[in-house]
């Protein structure tokens, strides 16, 4: 059993909405920060939403439209991703890292330690 999973990617039409949720097995998501990466076919993997203690943070490109959040009753980090655009096309992973007292949020994945397999995220017409 994978410590993440990730549901709820597809295909959507350009400016459509999905859900990604990714639940947590192997530890609770208390005290970790959370964060959602994304990889294009060709690109690196980039930081898109992180959750930590001081709170979250988005990258530039989707800063207006995604929102991410924890669920801590149901252990899962959500990812709300709104006016969704081509340029979304990816795989989405979720990722935590902790336990940490104060754990930061960060867009790096150097800072993460457990990784979902990832979910596929088309946005096409």
């Amino acid at each position: 059993q994978l410590p993440l999973v990730e549901s709820g990617g597809g295909l959507v039409q350009p400016g459509g909405s999905l859900r990604l949720s990714c639940a947590a097995y192997a530890f609770g998501l208390a005290f970790h920060r959370s964060g959602w990466f994304r990889q294009a076919p060709g690109k690196e993997r980039e930081g898109v939403a992180c959750m930590g203690h001081g709170g979250t943070n988005y990258t530039t490109s989707v800063k207006g439209r995604f929102t991410i959040g924890v669920d801590y009753a149901k252990n899962t980090v959500w990812l709300q991703m709104n006016s969704l655009k081509p340029e979304d096309t990816a795989v989405y992973y979720c990722a935590a890292d902790g336990p940490h007292a104060f754990p930061q949020a960060s867009l790096s994945s150097h800072d993460y330690r457990y990784w979902g397999q990832g979910t596929q995220v088309t946005v096409s017409s």
